[in-house]
């Protein structure tokens, strides 16, 4: 069984000094790759360093939307130049999307937009951050005519949310809140979409776990999410595991685990 964090911030300063450990312990526990998405310029070289480091690492560059008043027309001009170049190990454009509660929501509209068309433009998928937005990040997507493929990473909207964006193409990030009994919608919701549809992720050290304090999030506590949707499916393990791993596959544009096809 091999399980993949689609979505992990392992470049965040709260893993300096102990990635290989982390890593190692993540491994013995069935981990065999991670994606590290950027969320602002300044930070792309070091998402790509670390990626290079270590074995089975891959990256994202984006503009999150909490650090938009920090970019200029110049950055978006830079990551569509970079993602052009077609980067090794870099896998998606991506952290970008909408937060309706933090900064600013009408000054986010222009720059998901953006990079909604960098990545049509570059063929690379999106990953997209979608707090209580997750009805204007799929009219969006739909008014633009996205037609590659997207994760709406760390999901907790209503299951008819996640089905119109399903529609779209996109993949349902699932991570550490359906840990959590109290988070009856999101888990209900989970339970009930496609199995094609869902991609395992941490968003460590965010989002962390029922019982993990926060902040202290790890691609250690992966297994621990997979086990938690299992349970909720009432899958078959090893099923489940496979279905994951095609569907992250796909998403990123793997043949093979390491192999991206844009």
């Amino acid at each position: 069984m091999r399980l993949i964090d689609a979505h992990c911030h392992f470049d965040f300063p709260e893993f300096d000094g102990r990635r290989e450990a982390v890593l190692d312990e993540a491994r013995s526990a069935g981990l065999s790759h991670l994606v590290i998405p950027g969320v602002r310029r300044r930070n792309w070289d070091r998402v790509s360093r670390i990626a290079a480091e270590y074995e089975g690492l891959y990256y994202c560059l984006g503009i999150h939307p909490w650090y938009v008043e920090e970019h200029n027309e110049g950055d978006l001009s830079a990551l569509r130049d970079a993602l052009m170049g077609q980067p090794g190990h870099c896998v998606a454009l991506g952290e970008c999307g909408l937060d309706r509660l933090h900064g600013d929501f009408s000054e986010q509209y222009p720059w998901f937009e953006a990079q909604v068309d960098i990545a049509a433009q570059t063929h690379f998928p999106l990953v997209v951050h979608s707090v209580k937005a997750h009805d204007e990040v799929y009219e969006v997507l739909r008014r633009k005519r996205f037609a590659g493929r997207a994760l709406v990473h760390g999901f907790s909207g209503s299951f008819q949310q996640a089905s119109k964006l399903i529609d779209l193409g996109c993949f349902i990030g699932v991570g550490g809140v359906i840990t959590y009994p109290r988070a009856r919608k999101t888990r209900d919701t989970i339970a009930r979409l496609p199995v094609d549809a869902l991609v395992l992720e941490t968003d460590a050290p965010d989002m962390a776990p029922e019982g993990v304090s926060p902040g202290q999030n790890s691609p250690t506590c992966l297994p621990f999410i997979f086990n938690t949707l299992v349970e909720l499916r009432g899958a078959d393990r090893e099923e489940l595991a496979r279905a994951l791993l095609g569907n992250v596959q796909r998403l990123y544009g793997w043949s093979e685990i390491g192999a991206s096809e844009r």
